[in-house]
């Protein structure tokens, strides 16, 4: 696998099972310094080929903050609400930079279903 290009954003799709044991992880996209591209159709492919239960969704903010941007929001709410209808749940969307991470799962932004 080559290294990737900090300076830049990188999407993730991390599948599990229902006991969260991975099954995969998907690069989806490589974006610029200011964002990245997460479609649907693209985050959801390898969950329902490879018959994941639940994912989790992580990309970088090469600036070094934390903050979710109101798209990496949008995205976030947009793929929940996807997963919903495929049966296939997001459990968290975790942003890493050099500051350390953000899960919107902990600051209750998405709710995990028991």
């Amino acid at each position: 696998m080559q290294p990737f290009d900090k300076d830049k954003e990188h999407f993730f799709v991390i599948g599990v099972n229902r006991a969260y044991l991975m099954r995969y992880i998907d690069h989806v996209s490589t974006g610029t310094i200011h964002g990245t591209i997460a479609e649907p159709r693209e985050v959801f492919r390898n969950a329902i080929h490879l018959g994941a239960s639940c994912i989790i969704l992580a990309h970088n903010h090469p600036s070094g903050s934390l903050i979710p941007s109101r798209p990496d929001i949008k995205v976030t709410k947009e793929l929940v609400e996807a997963g919903k209808i495929l049966k296939i749940e997001v459990i968290d969307h975790v942003i890493v930079s050099s500051e350390g991470y953000y899960s919107f799962s902990d600051e209750g932004e998405i709710a995990v279903e028991e």
